[in-house]
C-alpha cells in the first residue's frame, strides 16, 4: 500500500435507547459533510482503488456520498474497533496500492497517531467527516506514515 485515506463518518443521528447503534443514519448535516468530503477528493485529483467500510448504516451513507466512484467492500472488523484491530484489516491488503477505509472513532483517530506517530493512547482530533490521507514509502507498520494532509469538513 502506498496511500491510506482515514475517513471517519459524517455527523450522524443520536442513538437511541433500544435501537442497533448500526442502524444510525447521518443527520442533513451529515450528508452535506459527506459530500464536502467527496467535493475535496475530486477536486484534488485523490484516486483511490479499494474502499473498506464498517457496515454500520452511517458509514454506508458516508461512503456513498463522499466516495461513489468504487463499491466498497463492507468488514464487520471496523465497526467498533480498536486500532490493532484497524491494522490488522489493513495488514491483509497489501496488493492494493490505494485504500480508504472508513470508520468510527475512538479508533479511525488513534490509527492514525499509530501509523504517523508510532502511538494510539489518548488521541483526539478527528471530527465526524474528518479525513487523514496517509503516505507510506515503505511497508505499513507503526510510525511509518507521513500524515500527507488532514481534512475537516466546513462548518
Amino acid at each position: 500500500m502506498h496511500e491510506l485515506i482515514l475517513l471517519r463518518h459524517a455527523e450522524a443521528e443520536p442513538g437511541h435507547d433500544g435501537k442497533d447503534d448500526r442502524e444510525r443514519k447521518l443527520t442533513e448535516h451529515g450528508r452535506n459533510e459527506a459530500r464536502a468530503a467527496g467535493e475535496w477528493l475530486s477536486s484534488h485529483g485523490v484516486k483511490y482503488d479499494r474502499i473498506l467500510c464498517s457496515p454500520a448504516e452511517r458509514t454506508k451513507e458516508t461512503a456513498a456520498l463522499a466516495l461513489g466512484q468504487v463499491e466498497p467492500t463492507y468488514v464487520q472488523e471496523i465497526y467498533d474497533a480498536t486500532p490493532g484491530d484497524l491494522f490488522d484489516v489493513l495488514d491483509t491488503q497489501s496488493d492494493a496500492e490505494r485504500i480508504v477505509l472508513v470508520g468510527h472513532n475512538p479508533g479511525i483517530e488513534q490509527l492514525v497517531a499509530f501509523l504517523v506517530e508510532g502511538r494510539s493512547e489518548d488521541y483526539r482530533g478527528m471530527p465526524p467527516g474528518g479525513m487523514a490521507r496517509l503516505v507510506f514509502t515503505g511497508e505499513l507498520g507503526p510510525g511509518k506514515a507521513k500524515l500527507e494532509t488532514f481534512w475537516s469538513p466546513p462548518n
